[in-house]
């Protein structure tokens, strides 16, 4: 990277943010134009409903560089990263956010780590400076959940800003599934990888779109698609249960054997109690098995993970 022009593509996921594009565009470009490499942006619209694709029109008018994919609806912020990394052709990839929270002057630090031989330079949000919020706890508490349950650790905080080599984007390109967690695709897939931690910005302008739904629908498509601990926490309490059943049994032959029996005295709570607590076992692993199956439906059914509007940009 020091003796030759690298080619380096940004992709930025885009869903409506007429009102800072344009400002984050200038602002990386003010950093990258000072770098001794050659840039491509694919600024990847997610379904916006505003004028976000004015505003990137205007703007790709003005800079060769840029090439603008249109995703046919709002398929999802990971499914727009899968779109704008295959659509690259760059040596180096680098993905961050259009909102002003990613920021751009750490691209050059990132880059001199990937020519240090590292393949993934993955960005981690510091936290510990900001105020405490719903969203931080729940953050928290996902990260220490997944990180028990699931063989492939993932870092507290890690971000989808982060810079990959052709190797590490082209063994991600080959994991094609619906259901699409990249911050554990990324780590999984277990390239040389550095953690460069950052404080995160505030946004230029406007509010965040992930909402609590489009976050818990994440957190789901981690644990559901890097883990099978719930299905053995359903067999887990099966197992209990039916050593509770055993239990049970050899009390009451206990009363027949030391002809007690008048003792026994119908148990009528008792039994509605075991019979609640067995139903609501079975449900659960019934739920269980159902989302693992209904993943497997979405995924036989080998739907495409976005669909592009128009005519693929041209390089």
């Amino acid at each position: 990277m020091k003796t030759e022009k690298t080619r380096v593509d940004i992709v930025v996921p885009i869903y409506n943010e007429a009102g800072v594009v344009d400002q984050t565009h200038a602002r990386i470009c003010k950093v990258v134009d000072a770098l001794p490499h050659e840039f491509h942006f694919y600024y990847v619209d997610d379904g916006s409903s505003d004028g976000t694709v004015d505003t990137l029109r205007k703007i790709a008018d003005n800079d060769p560089r840029i090439s603008l994919l249109q995703l046919s609806r709002n398929f999802g912020h990971q499914a727009a990263l899968t779109a704008g990394m295959d659509a690259t052709q760059g040596s180096v990839v680098i993905t961050m956010d259009g909102d002003g929270q990613h920021p751009p002057e750490m691209i050059p630090q990132m880059l001199d780590l990937i020519a240090q031989g590292y393949d993934v330079v993955q960005t981690q949000r510091m936290d510990e400076a900001l105020p405490a919020s719903f969203k931080k706890w729940t953050s928290g508490l996902f990260y220490r959940f997944i990180n028990s349950i699931s063989g492939t650790r993932i870092l507290p905080g890690t971000a989808d800003f982060r810079a990959l080599t052709r190797q590490a984007v082209d063994a991600l390109k080959q994991m094609p599934e619906y259901h699409r967690f990249l911050r554990g695709m990324v780590s999984w897939i277990g390239y040389k990888t550095v953690i460069l931690p950052y404080q995160p910005e505030e946004r230029i302008s406007g509010v965040s779109k992930y909402s609590l739904s489009k976050m818990t629908r994440l957190a789901m498509d981690a644990v559901f698609s890097f883990s099978l601990v719930p299905l053995y926490i359903g067999l887990s309490f099966g197992a209990l249960l039916f050593c509770l059943a055993a239990v049970e049994m050899l009390y009451v032959l206990s009363f027949w054997v030391t002809g007690r029996t008048s003792s026994l005295a119908p148990g009528w709570s008792s039994l509605m109690f075991v019979i609640l607590i067995v139903s609501g076992m079975l449900m659960a692993l019934l739920g269980f098995i159902g989302v693992y199956v209904g993943y497997i439906f979405q995924e036989v059914k080998r739907r495409p993970i976005y669909l592009l509007k128009g005519d693929k940009p041209n390089e």
